[in-house]
Order: structure tokens, then sequence, then C-alpha cells
């Protein structure tokens, strides 16, 4: 969990904000690091300062946890969930929405733990908006199966709701070319090699289940991809970026 103060992290969204070179359509989708430190936290705040205060009520963070429970799709059990900036309410009603959409989802708390990356997030995100509710959703198993069941259950639901969904995923700038590869999959609609990059264990993405979820979603509505590019010395993560919607033409 990031050390800055309210007051710091503030700063660096403001200052962040300040110096965006072009205006930005509506952001639904953020990829952030899965710990926000010091080497990262440019990139963190870069990537926060394309949401406004009031842009959503609701978030989901989707995070990684392989192996780390039996059930699948597990969805913490808590009603409030304090970091040092405060108490942040659970969206009860949305959970048991996701419970009811499949089978995989259950409120279940064994993957669920004080290094979850949720806390990194909520600190930036108690910074970046004005009020809002959290649902927690956890990947212990990254089979292309549970994946894309569980980017079609949140695009299904969360496509009409003023939502926020936030991928923790990173990997470092040294594999520049792999990510330009599943890019381009993606460009392409190409489901079948992107579930294969998923499925070949070789990939060099810290949670690339969320990430490959991240996608999906994207790709369904529509969004347009940025994300950051690797420095000189190939070290910075490259998959902090965002998704926003994208401009359609005026016809007439």
């Amino acid at each position: 969990m990031t050390t800055l103060s309210r007051d710091e992290i503030i700063r660096g969204l403001n200052q962040a904000k300040s110096i965006q070179k072009d205006p930005h359509n509506t952001v639904r989708i953020l990829f952030s690091p899965v710990k926000i430190t010091d080497e990262n936290i440019g990139d963190v705040f870069n990537i926060y300062s394309k949401i406004d205060k009031d842009d959503f009520d609701t978030v989901v963070v989707i995070e990684s946890q392989p192996g780390s429970a039996v059930k699948k799709l597990p969805m913490p059990s808590f009603k409030t969930i304090e970091t040092p900036l405060g108490e942040v309410m659970a969206n009860d009603k949305l959970r048991n929405d996701f419970c009811d959409e499949d089978d995989d989802f259950f409120i279940n708390d064994d993957a669920f733990d004080e290094n979850a990356s949720l806390y990194d997030q909520l600190m930036i995100l108690q910074c970046a908006l004005s009020d809002f509710s959290v649902l927690s959703i956890q990947i212990t198993d990254e089979n292309s199966f549970i994946v894309k069941e569980l980017a079609y259950a949140l695009e299904e639901i969360l496509a009409s709701k003023n939502a926020l969904l936030v991928f923790c995923c990173e990997m470092s700038g040294v594999n520049q070319n792999e990510l330009e590869l599943v890019n381009s999959y993606y460009q392409a609609g190409n489901m079948s090699a992107l579930m294969n990059y998923l499925n070949s264990g070789e990939s060099s993405i810290e949670g690339v289940g969320a990430f490959i979820a991240g996608l999906i979603v994207a790709g369904k509505w529509g969004l347009k991809l940025s994300f950051s590019s690797s420095d000189e010395n190939g070290n910075q993560n490259i998959l902090a970026g965002f998704a926003e919607m994208q401009r359609q033409p005026i016809l007439g």
C-alpha cells in the first residue's frame, strides 16, 4: 500500500491532469499496476487523472490470485473496507448480481488478505473520486473459460451502469514486443489467439487473467486502448493504461 498522504496523492493527480495534451473521451477502464510503488506512482497518477471527481459512483477492481482459493471467481464479503484514508462501502447489490449471473461467482474470503491490490487502488480512488462504492473480484483460476466467463459477465452487468473497471496487471518494458503481439490479436478481433496466449502459461504479464478480461470487455464496448511505452532501458511497466469511448462521426 502506498505511504503517500491524501494531499500528496491529490497533488500528483492534479499535476498529471494539468499536463494532459489532448482532451479525452469518457474512460471506462483502467489498467493499473498490481502494487503501487515509488517507481510507478507517476504512471498511476497519469492513468487515474483521466477520470474526474463525479464520473463514477461504483468501481469494480479485478485482480488475479491464481491458486489462492477453490472458488474460481470469489468476491470478498466485507460491508466496508478501510484504508488509511477512510472507509469505502462495498456494493452489496452488485455483488449479488454477479452471484446470480453464474455459478463460478461466490462471496468468499479465502483469496482476500492484506496483500490484495485492492488496497493500493482504493487509496488513489479515494482522492480521484468524490464518492463511490466498490466491488472486488478475484481470479483464482486463469483458465481461458473462467476469464471469458468473467469478461462476459462484466460486459453484460456493467454496460449500462455508472461504473469504472480497474484491472490490476503489470509487465516490464523489456517485453514490449510481447505486448505488441497481444495488442495485434486484440485489434484484429482474434479471440482464439488471445485465449491460446492465455492458456500457454508463457505470458510475462503479472495478472494476465485480469489483463485479458479487460481486453475482452474493452472490445465488447468498442473502446480505444492506450498504454505506456517502455523507457530506453525497458524498465517501465507498460501495462499502465486506459480504455476510452471513441468519438462517433457526425453524419448529416
